[in-house]
């Protein structure tokens, strides 16, 4: 083979990394889980369309990126393992198995270690990420659902469904430092972006409780109370909030309802009618779109923030659990 031919072969096989690079990142893409169908229905952001079905193990909920956005990790809980699906290629490219009934779970700042809710073992697992082994299993109340990685690196939250608690896991330690009793049947977080501040959704409780970090207390507790619902109708789950930290999105779950709040009084502002029994919430990128994902009518209500109104529903599979937006 001739000089040139070597060096045409090798500009070429560049460009191709290149152009498969670009594809893997900033796609607009919106995956959504579905723990029925086990897969995962890939849609266009921008037209709302079916890109693609991708095929996981049982049971896929909880999803999240790996740092640099390349691939992203589901949490498949009747499958026992932690798929990992190629963005470029929209198909599951490996797994760690033996994960009994993996729930939801996030990763330390520097993207090495995963910490997940082990339902039924009613633990912590810390799981090295080069090596797919769980190094480590703290103990936590019973039916441990949302966690949440502080991004010092320090300090991992978890909420225990039972027990109604938030425990407060030193990393290093290896162990919780703090229990604090929240609404009941606690399960998902959001961090306000001056790290102050936790937010609590407490599913049978109809609450949000806000824990002073610099305390490990609850500080404040907001109810949701949206006309014509009985208490145990409203069963809030999702938590997002703006980047500026001033809104944020609650799914309402059986109350079919997302509720917007300003974080700065405390105040719910209004009540948006989505589908059936909305679970999760998440924005796309510059926040002009929030994706409520709907487990009872399997679909996604795409609500156009400006307007707070929904401006589309898609439906995906059945029992959609939540959307990551790339």
């Amino acid at each position: 083979m001739s000089l040139k031919r070597i060096i045409r072969l090798a500009l070429l096989s560049t460009c191709l990394s290149v152009s498969a690079l670009s594809f893997a990142k900033d796609t607009g893409y919106v995956f959504v889980s579905s723990e029925k169908d086990h897969n995962i229905t890939v849609l266009d952001g921008k037209t709302l369309e079916v890109v693609k079905t991708i095929k996981t193990s049982e049971r896929p909920r909880h999803l999240a990126f790996n740092p640099d956005k390349t691939q992203i990790y589901a949490a498949c809980g009747d499958g026992e393992s932690i798929d990992i699906i190629d963005i470029a290629k929209l198909e599951v490219v490996d797994k760690i198995d033996d994960i009994e009934d993996p729930e939801a779970f996030d990763l330390s700042p520097d993207g090495k270690t995963m910490y997940i809710s082990l339902e039924d073992d009613g633990a912590l697992g810390i799981l090295d990420l080069a090596s797919k082994e769980m190094t480590k299993e703290v103990e936590v109340g019973e039916e441990p659902e949302g966690v949440l990685a502080h991004p010092n690196g320090k300090t991992v939250f978890v909420t225990s469904e039972v027990a109604n608690m938030v425990h407060v896991i030193d990393v290093e330690k290896g162990e919780s430092v703090a229990d604090i009793v929240v609404g009941k049947r606690p399960r998902r977080f959001a961090l306000t972006p001056d790290q102050q501040h936790l937010w609590v959704s407490s599913e049978l409780d109809a609450s949000v409780s806000i824990i002073d970090l610099a305390k490990n207390e609850v500080i404040h507790k907001i109810k949701f109370e949206p006309k014509g619902f009985r208490m145990e109708d409203v069963t809030p789950v999702g938590i997002t909030l703006t980047k500026d930290g001033k809104t944020a999105y609650v799914g309402m779950g059986r109350a079919n309802r997302v509720a917007i709040v300003d974080v700065a009084s405390r105040a719910v502002q209004d009540y948006i009618l989505v589908g059936e029994r909305a679970w999760n919430v998440s924005f796309n990128a510059d926040e002009s779109k929030l994706f409520a994902v709907n487990g009872l009518s399997d679909d996604v209500s795409v609500i156009d923030v400006a307007s707070n109104k929904v401006i589309k529903s898609v439906p995906v599979g059945r029992v959609p659990y939540m959307a990551l937006v790339d």
